[in-house]
C-alpha cells in the first residue's frame, strides 16, 4: 500500500472529547479516536453525539482517524442553545 491510500469507514459519534476530538464507533464495532478535518473546521460544520460520519484512517494506525464528512440527518435544531431569532422586519 502506498502512503497516500487511506481507508474510509462509516460510523457514529458516541462521545465528545476535549480539543475537538471525538469517540467514534465504526459499523464494524471498533471504537476509534477521531478529529475533525480542516475543511469541516474552516466551514464550521458542527458534529454532535449520534451523528453519522465518514472517517478516513491510515493503514498504519487503526486507532485514530479524521472525520471528513458528516451525513445530514433529521436531527433538527440542537438542544443546549437559545432559539434563533427571526430577522428584523423592514418597514
Amino acid at each position: 500500500m502506498a502512503k497516500e491510500e487511506l481507508l474510509e469507514f462509516e460510523g457514529t459519534v458516541t462521545e465528545l472529547l476535549p480539543d475537538g476530538n471525538f469517540r467514534v464507533r465504526l459499523d464494524n464495532d471498533h471504537e476509534i479516536l477521531a478529529y475533525t478535518a480542516g475543511k469541516m473546521r474552516k466551514f464550521r460544520i458542527r458534529t454532535g453525539v449520534g451523528d453519522r460520519v465518514i472517517v478516513e484512517m491510515s493503514p498504519y494506525d487503526l486507532d485514530r482517524g479524521r472525520i471528513n464528512f458528516r451525513h445530514k440527518g433529521d436531527t433538527g435544531p440542537r438542544p443546549g442553545g437559545p432559539p434563533r431569532r427571526p430577522p428584523p422586519r423592514r418597514r
